[in-house]
């Protein structure tokens, strides 16, 4: 009570009293602090009690009304006070000892607006970067602390200052030395760079007695000498002031970062998400010295990787992929999850989001860093997580199934156990695919893009061969997976494949299709000849197969078939003078052999409004230009490699991934609608992309196919033919068509289950892929022809 009388006491003279010059007040309150500690005896009481809080904010205000009095970039006494005499290591010196209590937190908040509000550069002076340095020191030490938000702004200030001015960072990479070969060498080590060296360095970090202060006060009354015995003095050691002298560093340290992690790990969400955005600033900075020192000397990586291990193994063994897909609130700066407000809450719901939030702050961080930061925390990622932790996950049903399907002579009991088993490894695969599909989706970073990349597909280039199936275990089992006699599990792979091929990394379509394209030897080389550069008076190119001559298509009528007339303006003229020599066969005529493929009877759309081709040119020219988007950095042909300098003899394999899809595209009719769906926008997907070997192989029905090789054409016409048999056997086929078809859209009502429901859906979903297919062939021939 006495304590705080004699403050107020204070403040009344202090606002009574004329001013003094402004160096004058300065001294008379740094002054003002160190007689406290010259002359109390209770060191027991808290800082608050004291005058010593109110003295530093009027030192901090005298030094700010300095610079604003002053020409930019000019030093006034105050200031060159404070630095001379090295007022900030002895602060630093005091809130260590945090004497009296409370102490520390007062030297953060002091530091902390030194720093912010005074806009000269004040981190250069080895009187300012080296006691920042030993404060942060002591910055995260102990979790929940009462200086815990002091620490927070005092570090995120610091980080603020470097990222102003990034070659700073230098003064704050500490460093080891085994020995000094001279005592030149000496003048370029800081204090810092001899952490340890006991034998050299007084520990500045003692604790101060308010006693022992007193006794050294008597020895002498000149306050600069009193000052400088508060504070170790190094005078002789200087700053490096070239990337040259910290060559002569062998073992880094980088507390800054490491005060920081600690942070992370806070309780309190605040403090975390502040250390979060601290480490964020680090992480971008562009010194090499310091990208080196933070992938090499602090835990930064194994910190991301770890928690995000821990948060993945927190999340029940079982989800339902719809939650997962589906959840939002996905933002690592505002997890604030609450369970009793949501009213769509799940079991897991908050683990997920934890999950999925520090995912994204991962994200975010390899986004923003430094190339070879990057490069570091994302290969880390990979090894410690996905390879550590969720490739045993995605691995674990096949031994399971291997099991249970070959032990065929065990009793009953042990093969309803192993059909749990089973069950549950089913569950569990689902899940896990659920949230590497969730992973896929969500990820921006490129460096992180392809480490998930290499880790799925892996970094084979070279074409495929069906005994590859070793090369990468999880690749394979994971295109297996698009096959899976689960079909939740099915819909899952492919959708997580959809959604990887629609990230910007050149390796995830090379991988799946290209290198096996490459050499084109899924064609059939003929020499050309006289007869071949003639053109038939219809437009029609010589040697190409007229649909109206084929028998599937004989019972087609004129009236569905698109006229040349009307590809006119898409499609230039040939003529003998000029023969087109793009690699494309006209347009019109692939247009009409997609549009051609389902006969007639078999066609439902015309009976219903607003279903019609057109409806898919919008969205494959929108889905196109967006596809030349990612692909234009890759510099792709513009033609496919002239046959003459392909290896035509040697085998063609389309791959494992074309060849799942293929299995799944001739199994169409007998196969659940939402298969169905993600097959084909998956295959709609691969020929939306604009490398020339894909359109040829995909989307051109005249290519001339070597022996035994088959293409996405050919796998529609033989599922065609197919259908035209089958459709003899069931009565009133187009009735029962035009039914699902309305139902589907939401125009009838759910009604009696109609016969061969599979087949009418396969029916429906093969007609709208061949419309789909000829837009995406009509967009892309117009966009290749356009100048």
């Amino acid at each position: 009570m006495f304590s705080k009388f004699t403050s107020i006491l204070q403040h009344a003279v202090e606002a009574l009293a004329p001013s003094l010059p402004l160096q004058e007040d300065f001294v008379y309150h740094w002054k003002a602090i160190t007689h406290y500690y010259i002359e109390t005896s209770d060191d027991k009481a808290p800082v608050t009690d004291t005058n010593i809080p109110s003295h530093l904010e009027q030192m901090l205000d005298i030094l700010v009304q300095e610079e604003n009095e002053r020409e930019s970039g000019e030093t006034g006494p105050c200031m060159e006070y404070l630095l001379h005499h090295k007022i900030l290591e002895t602060l630093y010196t005091l809130g260590k000892a945090d004497c009296p209590p409370g102490m520390k937190q007062q030297v953060l908040t002091f530091y902390t607006k030194l720093l912010g509000r005074i806009r000269q550069p004040l981190l250069p002076h080895i009187n300012v970067h080296r006691p920042v340095q030993k404060l942060i020191r002591l910055c995260g030490e102990v979790l929940a602390t009462p200086t815990e938000n002091e620490e927070i702004h005092f570090l995120c200030i610091v980080c603020a200052k470097l990222k102003e001015d990034p070659y700073l960072v230098n003064f704050f990479l500490e460093n080891k030395l085994k020995g000094l070969a001279s005592k030149g060498a000496a003048s370029l080590i800081t204090e810092d760079m001899l952490k340890g060296q006991d034998s050299m360095v007084t520990d500045t970090g003692q604790s101060v007695q308010p006693k022992g202060t007193a006794e050294q006060a008597e020895k002498g009354n000149d306050f600069p000498q009193q000052s400088d015995d508060l504070s170790t003095s190094l005078d002789e050691l200087n700053v490096p002031s070239s990337p040259e002298a910290l060559d002569v560093r062998s073992h880094g340290d980088y507390n800054l970062v490491n005060s920081l992690l600690n942070l992370t790990k806070s309780p309190d969400g605040r403090i975390a998400v502040k250390a979060c955005e601290g480490l964020m600033l680090l992480v971008s900075l562009p010194e090499p010295a310091a990208a080196k020192c933070l992938t090499q000397s602090t835990c930064l990586c194994e910190l991301l990787t770890d928690r995000l291990a821990s948060l993945y193994k927190a999340l029940p063994q079982s989800m339902d992929p719809l939650d997962i897909e589906t959840v939002e609130g996905i933002n690592w700066g505002l997890d604030s999850y609450s369970h009793k407000e949501d009213a769509s809450a799940f079991p897991g719901k908050r683990a997920l989001i934890s999950f999925l939030s520090w995912f994204d702050y991962c994200d975010q961080l390899i986004k923003e860093a430094q190339k070879t930061t990057a490069v570091a925390m994302a290969s880390s990622v990979r090894e410690r997580f996905f390879v550590g932790v969720m490739e045993p996950q995605l691995m674990q049903t096949y031994v399971v199934f291997f099991i249970a399907k070959t032990d065929q002579f065990l009793p009953a009991s042990c093969h309803l156990l192993m059909s749990l088993f089973a069950f549950s490894s089913e569950i569990g695969i689902l899940t896990s695919t659920a949230l590497l599909h969730r992973i896929v989706r969500q990820v921006t970073s490129d460096a992180l893009v392809h480490e998930i990349v290499c880790f799925i597909l892996g970094e084979q280039r070279e074409p495929e061969k069906l005994t590859d199936i070793n090369r990468h275990p999880l690749r394979h089992r994971l295109i297996e997976h698009c096959d899976h006699i689960s079909d939740e599990i099915s819909i899952m792979t492919l959708r997580m494949f959809e959604h990887l091929l629609q990230k910007p990394d050149e390796h995830i379509l090379y991988n799946l299709v290209l290198r096996n394209l490459e050499e084109r030897n899924y064609t059939e080389y003929k020499p050309p000849c006289q007869e071949d550069k003639d053109v038939v008076e219809n437009g029609q190119i010589a040697g190409a197969v007229d649909l109206e001559e084929d028998p599937l298509f004989t019972d087609l009528s004129p009236d569905t078939m698109l006229s040349n007339q009307e590809w006119l303006t898409a499609s230039p003229p040939a003529s003998p003078e000029h023969p087109k020599n793009d690699g494309k066969t006209e347009v019109h005529k692939i247009v009409n052999s997609f549009l051609c493929l389902v006969p007639d009877e078999a066609k439902s759309s015309y009976h219903v409004e607003g279903t019609g081709y057109d409806t898919y040119l919008r969205d494959a020219h929108r889905q196109f230009r967006d596809y030349c988007a990612i692909c234009l950095r890759w510099e792709w042909p513009g033609s496919p490699k002239p046959l003459e300098k392909c290896n035509l003899e040697a085998a063609f394999f389309e791959g494992h991934f074309l060849k799942v899809l293929f299995e799944r595209m001739g199994r169409i009719l007998d196969q659940p609608y939402d298969v169905n769906l993600q097959v084909t926008s998956v295959l709609s997907k691969l020929s939306l992309f604009p490398h020339p070997h894909i359109h040829e192989y995909l989307l051109d029905p005249y290519v001339n196919l070597a022996s035994g090789c088959r293409s996405l054409f050919s796998v529609i016409v033989r599922v065609v033919g197919d259908l035209m048999v089958r459709i003899q056997r069931i009565p009133d086929f187009t009735p029962k068509l035009l039914l699902v078809r309305k139902r589907l859209l939401g125009l009838e009502p759910e009604g009696p289950i109609v016969d061969h429901m599979t087949l009418l859906e396969g029916v429906i979903v093969l007609e709208e892929f061949c419309k789909e297919l000829a837009a995406i062939a009509f967009v892309k021939y117009h966009a290749s022809s356009t100048p």
